[in-house]
């Protein structure tokens, strides 16, 4: 049953402080560089807000986790409960799969496996993994990244969490190498369709390859100014899933300027009666 989600993305602005993931080559660790932001909604409060404005369900960046303590996890997966709305997806942005350095491979692994322990403890269906920064015409790299992304899908079944990946970075930036990324897995692996990920004149049919192998939809408009999206264009996007047979999730996604619900609930107001079905 199709049912309305939105990211933290949306409300980035709110958020606080943003926890970005850089590799640092030459000491060939992970380090964590902090953006400032000032923060009036904390992520605690976050599934209440969310379930009061009538959203079935939350995805979730992992820069916007304030802490990976297990009790501050724990507390996390409380506030969802109490609020009765699902916490659909932790979207891990960072990771290069497709390396030709092992040992950067090896680390970022390790560095995703622990966002996996986290996603179960906080109570995460599933982690978005991203597949990697390499071209998609890469055939050596879409084969390192489909064998990471099969270890990272046993690691995370026995954790009782999912992996997906996205048509996000430049590997997965067509339709085509989504597919055959697709056809490499050992292990079943489905996607999360980004509108806004695909462009050109290719974009609508290159949506509706990877709709029916998608698990969410993430309803990226294009906006202007002021903040306004262009609803033809999404409409034609939202077309394609209709046509697809898509059954899930559309998450709704504003990086627009100005207050950031006011963004969300324009989008919305589109995207809703596709998602009643």
């Amino acid at each position: 049953m199709s049912y309305l989600s939105v990211s933290t993305w949306s409300l980035h602005r709110l958020l606080g402080p943003l926890r970005w993931t850089i590799w640092d080559e030459e000491d060939g660790v992970h380090r964590t560089a902090l953006e400032p932001q000032p923060e009036e909604l904390s992520l605690l409060e976050l599934p209440a807000a969310a379930a009061a404005k009538g959203f079935q369900a939350l995805e979730v960046c992992h820069f916007h986790f304030p802490s990976r303590e297990p009790d501050d996890l724990m507390k996390l997966r409380a506030a969802f409960r109490n609020a009765g709305i699902a916490f659909d997806t932790l979207l891990l942005d960072y990771g290069d799969l497709t390396s030709p350095d092992p040992r950067r491979v090896e680390a970022d692994e390790r560095y995703i496996s622990s966002w996996i322990d986290a996603a179960a403890l906080a109570g995460a269906k599933k982690v978005r993994v991203i597949a990697g920064e390499a071209m998609p015409t890469d055939e050596g790299a879409l084969a390192r990244s489909a064998a990471s992304l099969d270890r990272l899908s046993a690691y995370a079944h026995e954790c009782g969490v999912r992996i997906v990946t996205e048509n996000f970075k430049p590997l997965t930036s067509t339709g085509p190498s989504c597919l055959k990324l697709l056809g490499r897995t050992e292990k079943p692996l489905a996607m999360i369709t980004d509108f806004g990920n695909f462009k050109g004149a290719a974009k609508y049919e290159e949506l509706a390859m990877i709709l029916p192998r998608s698990l969410s939809v993430h309803a990226k408009a294009e906006f202007d100014e002021h903040g306004i999206p262009d609803e033809q264009e999404l409409r034609l996007c939202l077309e394609a899933v209709r046509h697809s047979g898509y059954d899930g999730s559309y998450v709704i996604i504003y990086d627009g300027p100005g207050d950031m619900w006011a963004g969300i609930e324009r989008v919305r107001r589109i995207v809703e009666p596709y998602a009643a079905g």
